[in-house]
């Protein structure tokens, strides 16, 4: 099986459908500390939901971070099983690699959902990144990967990206709020501090890929800039 980035901040492995970092149940999390944002509940859900039926995966993948809250309550539960009703008819399956926001998820295992801290798909290992495993290639989401460039007017945009390596490909967040992090800045995930490959930079807009090279050629580039 051959991974294959889409658009739509997703990857496609065989029959396999990968998403990574929704965390649905943010703006809530963000109205607690008194940021009060619109709500993308159903915007995630279109979006989801029209790549399933063009795609037609016999399984979906969330790689991590499902959920915001490090605090279950009870407008999160609704919400998540808001989500799996509106999900669940379209796959046969649906497998949640834990993250470290996903606390409290086991009882997902009634809706039908597949709790697991690691899955294994042909020579893939997928986990959520945030802590070292032993193995050979990974698919991991956590990082949030994004490159900052500037745009027609001189001022800078802070774009999602796929780092794309031989043994490690790093998902950019499907979660509509996660901006990024800029990764040729700082990084947060330990298996990129560990990892020793080059990645190639692949940003998702709208209906295409744009393949900005090598991460290494990137970084020295923009630094001159």
């Amino acid at each position: 099986m051959k991974p294959k980035p889409l658009p739509e901040k997703a990857l496609l492995l065989g029959r396999n459908l990968i998403v990574a970092d929704l965390h649905l149940g943010y703006e809530v999390a963000m109205a607690r500390e008194g940021f009060y944002l619109p709500r993308v509940f159903h915007e995630v859900v279109a979006s989801l939901r029209n790549l399933i039926e063009r795609e037609e995966p016999k399984r979906l993948i969330i790689d991590g971070d499902l959920k915001h809250s490090f605090i279950p309550e009870w407008r999160e539960r609704a919400e998540l099983k808001a989500f799996f009703e509106e999900i669940s008819p379209l796959v046969d399956e649906i497998v949640l690699v834990r993250g470290n926001h996903d606390v409290g998820t086991r009882w997902l295992r009634e809706l039908g959902v597949e709790v697991v801290d690691e899955l294994e798909l042909g020579k893939w290992k997928l986990v959520h990144g945030h802590k070292l495993i032993e193995g050979e290639r990974f698919i991991i989401g956590h990082e949030h990967p994004a490159i900052r460039l500037r745009d027609e007017v001189g001022a800078l945009v802070k774009v999602p990206a796929f780092l794309w390596g031989e043994k490690l490909i790093v998902l950019p967040a499907f979660s509509p709020w996660a901006y990024g992090n800029d990764v040729l800045r700082e990084i947060v995930s330990p298996f990129l501090r560990f990892y020793r490959g080059d990645f190639r930079v692949i940003v998702p807009l709208e209906k295409e890929l744009l393949d900005f090279g090598q991460l290494s050629n990137l970084r020295n580039v923009l630094s001159r800039i």
